[in-house]
């Protein structure tokens, strides 16, 4: 049975079938009823967009491209993540043979320093927003940290689940906010499979698995942010580390 908590005044925008079309009500779900399709946040074409001036106005994190987030109101939690430094490394350009190279540098992102800080932001207030009181991840580092932070200022429960071989150096962070720990026998995959089912059996908020449609959404704030550090130009080209993807969908 799912304990619910007091949503916050953040209300997730509806999701749509990537594959078919279907139409669905905010939930924490991430796959189509109706033909197992991946979902994501439908926007509204009508919204009113700020402008450039009103964006510099405000405070320097994600939540200030809120507009283009998969929400209506305002969010509560990790409001101070993101706005993060865009550093010109001049040497590196000269080694390479270009104008210009900037390193956009989340190892110093709040809380967890590193930028799955962002997804875990914009899904903790999809969590909060559906009134769960748990949420959790499956992870080979960076994302357990992410998540066990942002739930302990939240004060919700965090349970994260990783390969039984993880090294124990990547979860030190994990464990000193208090999340509970599963290691799994088997690899990621599996890791990810039982996941699947945890948020099934019990209704907590595993941000990569049910609520991946919110959670995605977050990381492309980096290219907002790096836009408007450019004085709102795009760079010719950008290289980005990649695991599982979510830096760059």
């Amino acid at each position: 049975m799912t304990t619910s908590v007091a949503a916050p005044a953040v209300r997730p925008r509806p999701q749509v079938c990537r594959a078919c079309g279907a139409l669905h009500e905010p939930a924490p779900i991430a796959v189509c009823e109706q033909c197992l399709g991946p979902l994501d946040p439908v926007f509204d074409a009508a919204r009113v967009t700020p402008t450039r001036d009103a964006i510099a106005a405000r405070r320097w994190s994600l939540w200030r491209y809120r507009e283009w987030l998969p929400f209506d109101g305002e969010p509560l939690l990790s409001l101070d993540t993101g706005g993060t430094p865009l550093v010109e490394a001049p040497r590196l350009a000269a080694l390479l043979g270009v104008a210009h190279v900037w390193v956009k540098n989340d190892a110093v992102s709040h809380p967890s320093l590193s930028f799955k800080d962002r997804v875990v932001a914009t899904a903790i207030n999809a969590a909060a927003a559906f009134g769960l009181d748990t949420i959790g991840c499956a992870s080979t580092g960076n994302l357990a940290n992410a998540v066990a932070a942002q739930a302990a200022r939240a004060g919700l429960k965090a349970w994260i689940f990783i390969p039984e071989d993880l090294e124990t150096a990547k979860i030190v962070g994990t464990a000193v906010y208090g999340a509970r720990l599963v290691r799994v026998r088997g690899h990621y995959d599996d890791v990810n499979r039982l996941c699947a089912q945890v948020a099934d059996l019990f209704g907590w908020g595993i941000v990569n698995v049910n609520l991946r449609g919110y959670y995605g959404e977050g990381s492309k704030t980096m290219a907002f942010e790096i836009a408007e550090q450019l004085g709102w130009r795009l760079p010719t080209a950008v290289v980005a580390p990649m695991a599982g993807g979510s830096l760059v969908t």
